[in-house]
């Protein structure tokens, strides 16, 4: 490799790890700066607006330089991707409200009327949205409207709107009725089975069991999905109406 590229690399930059093979890293390491996605590189941009390609806001691994060169290595798809920080209002990260059987519990985005975070937008071209969207069976892809939803570039522009993947089962609860935040795995996985003693029957007692059991075993990660919602751990996202529009 040229030599000029060598500390390009995903793994110089520490972001070649995937999540799908370290569940308890999930989301994975984010970049900490926008960049194009090429291969095994994470470049340099020189615009932030891609017209012709779609904007998808990304909230949990498909931020995750590593886990996206997955994604799209596996279906031989090799063109760049744009990966473009951003600053959100309007939407939170909350939890997905099913069990992964890549052994972890799923970040998805909420209605968050006032919150802001710092997330990035992927721009895709039409091969790599329907290789993505097919790696989001528990998702519909919808359009976050503007100006409800604002995504500002590093620049100060707004974007027109984004899309963004819900979840078809619904988020976790905070206990009060409304949707919790995703501390990160390990705490999430920590805190879900000491508050469950049928959590615990079905996947174990520590972050690490979990993550064997779910990742051997589908019908037993759908069996966790029902429980979850048998306990009354369930709340909306308050996205779903999007799916209609």
């Amino acid at each position: 490799m040229d030599g000029r590229r060598d500390h390009r690399t995903l793994e110089a930059l520490g972001l070649a790890r995937a999540p799908r093979d370290h569940p308890l890293g999930y989301p994975g390491v984010w970049p900490p700066e926008s960049g194009l996605l090429a291969g095994d590189l994470l470049l340099p941009l020189d615009r932030l607006t891609h017209p012709g390609r779609s904007p998808v806001l990304a909230v949990g691994s498909n931020a995750s330089p590593g886990q996206l060169r997955y994604k799209m290595a596996v279906l031989g798809i090799t063109s760049p991707i744009p990966m473009v920080r951003t600053r959100v209002t309007g939407i939170d990260v909350g939890v997905s409200a099913h069990v992964s059987r890549l052994g972890y519990m799923s970040a998805s985005p909420v209605d968050a009327p006032g919150a802001a975070r710092e997330l990035f937008v992927i721009w895709l071209d039409d091969e790599q949205l329907a290789a993505v969207d097919a790696t989001e069976p528990n998702y519909d892809r919808v359009a976050l409207p503007a100006p409800r939803f604002r995504v500002e570039l590093e620049n100060g522009e707004p974007l027109d709107g984004v899309f963004s993947y819900v979840n078809r089962h619904g988020v976790l609860d905070n206990g009060r009725g409304s949707p919790r935040s995703h501390p990160g795995q390990r705490p999430l996985i920590t805190e879900l089975l000491a508050a469950s003693t049928a959590l615990r029957r079905l996947f174990g007692a520590t972050p690490e069991e979990f993550v064997a059991r779910a990742r051997s075993d589908v019908r037993l990660c759908e069996r966790g999905t029902r429980l979850l919602a048998e306990e009354n751990r369930v709340t909306h996202s308050g996205l779903e109406h999007l799916r209609a529009s």
